[in-house]
């Protein structure tokens, strides 16, 4: 795929997902690219996947731009961010003059993959969390693989508007409230008994520089993804540990954990695992399930794309290797369909 192939079909998923202003750099970036300069040939000479489902190259530039108007280096960018108009003759032109003046910085931020910790996702794992607690009334431990800054690790202290239901704690650091389809499960007592994830990059939100990543990948014409993802880092208290997913995984599975529920889950990440990865957390994963009892349960929840609408929730439970189809949902949380069977 080539870099203006890529940057059209960003275009279109930014349009997807409620990003006008996304949608607009996209394009503008696509017509009016600067083959001819160190970062063209640097996009140009890329090896691999430069798309959505591989390197994001378009997703790096415009988080990297983002980051020029977040930090004050590019005041004349900041003053047409966003904007949800076409992209008129100033805007192209600010556009590319930030792409040239800053082009060093540009650069070196493209060096590492986009992340983000998509607050809204935990409008998958709350309503799942009290189904499995109304099954298991135990304390949860919780283990995400794909942490990032672990913002997901804190789904429990979320509220979620599920139709005419209210699931989470009365003093919620936020509130999430999308489309939803289909009856929410009954509210459970939710305890979390501790809480982690791993992450190969992982971001600490105390720093301000790993601080700046997460932002600059929240889409600037989306003033609500930003007030919640602040929201969740006020109460972000949890580990997020630097490594492999499998072996990280291998180790938080080689103890037993009576009493507690251990509830494994990832979030649009486990299809960027390699398939050797992908093989061996399984794998791992069904051996802790085999040993599992009613006092020792484990549970694993997908969020994960698999070619549908959104994304598919899907959630294996041991003893029993129970498996099941929670619905979809989408892959910024905007909608959720719901058709979870009462667990039996």
């Amino acid at each position: 795929m080539t870099l203006r192939a890529a940057l059209l079909q960003q275009a279109r998923s930014c349009a997807a997902l409620g990003s006008p202003f996304m949608e607009m750099l996209m394009t503008a970036l696509a017509e009016d690219w600067p083959d001819d300069s160190a970062l063209g040939r640097l996009c140009a000479g890329w090896k691999g996947d430069v798309g959505p489902g591989g390197a994001s190259l378009p997703l790096r530039i415009a988080g990297g731009l983002h980051a020029l108007v977040l930090t004050g280096r590019a005041p004349d960018l900041a003053a047409v961010y966003p904007s949800a108009t076409a992209p008129d003759p100033i805007f192209r032109a600010t556009v590319l003059e930030a792409l040239a003046t800053h082009e060093a910085f540009l650069i070196d931020w493209m060096q590492r993959a986009p992340q983000t910790n998509e607050v809204r996702r935990s409008a998958a794992l709350i309503p799942a969390a009290h189904l499995l607690a109304a099954r298991h009334p135990l304390p949860f431990v919780l283990s995400e693989l794909g942490a990032s800054g672990g913002l997901n690790l804190m789904f429990d202290r979320f509220a979620l508007t599920a139709g005419t239901t209210r699931l989470g704690p009365p003093d919620a650091a936020l509130t999430l409230t999308p489309q939803w389809q289909g009856a929410a499960p009954a509210q459970s007592a939710l305890r979390v008994d501790e809480r982690r994830g791993v992450d190969l990059n992982p971001l600490d939100l105390r720093d301000p520089a790993q601080a700046l990543r997460l932002a600059a990948y929240l889409w600037p014409d989306q003033p609500e993804r930003v007030a919640l993802t602040r929201a969740a880092i006020a109460v972000q208290d949890a580990e997020v540990d630097k490594g492999d997913a499998a072996d990280w995984l291998e180790r938080r599975l080689a103890t037993d954990r009576p009493g507690q529920l251990h509830l494994i889950y990832h979030t649009v990440a486990w299809q960027y695992f390699p398939p050797l990865a992908q093989a061996r957390g399984t794998a791992l994963i069904e051996a802790a399930g085999a040993r599992a009892t009613a006092e020792t349960p484990l549970a694993w929840l997908g969020m994960e794309n698999d070619g549908g609408e959104g994304a598919a929730l899907s959630l294996r439970l041991w003893p029993g290797d129970l498996r099941l189809s929670l619905g979809r949902i989408d892959f910024h949380g905007r909608w959720v369909k719901w058709n979870a069977p009462n667990l039996p």
